[in-house]
């Protein structure tokens, strides 16, 4: 029986760890998690929120293309506070009002992958 969502994986191209790093960490101000030994070497980099939760894996991939509708959806608290946050960081919000009562904005990361974040109303 399935209970959880154990992480999402996303791809990115080789050399943006930095990018990732900037974008998820100091941006979105998720932790970055250690890499086990055996996954170290491949590049890319892992991280989480809310205690470890939330868990996002960027692993590299040799001719990447960002999904042009694939993305994870995440959770927040004050939609309006973090899409504010993000903006004045330099990030595009995009708001859709298609699906009310939650409210939801997508944006992308520095390498195009799309990103989805919901506040339950």
């Amino acid at each position: 029986m399935i209970t959880a969502l154990d992480h999402v994986q996303l791809s990115a191209p080789p050399g943006s760890e930095p990018l990732l790093r900037a974008f998820y960490g100091d941006i979105l101000q998720m932790a970055e998690l250690p890499k086990p030994k055996a996954l170290a070497g491949k590049g890319g980099c892992w991280f989480a929120a809310d205690g470890g939760r939330v868990r996002l894996f960027l692993s590299i991939e040799a001719g990447f293309r960002p999904a042009g509708k694939a993305h994870p959806g995440m959770a927040v608290a004050a939609i309006d506070e973090f899409a504010a946050r993000l903006e004045e960081l330099g990030a595009l919000v995009v708001w859709d009002e298609t699906l009310p009562p939650d409210r939801r904005f997508y944006t992308t990361d520095p390498v195009g992958n799309l990103l989805e974040f919901i506040e339950a109303r």
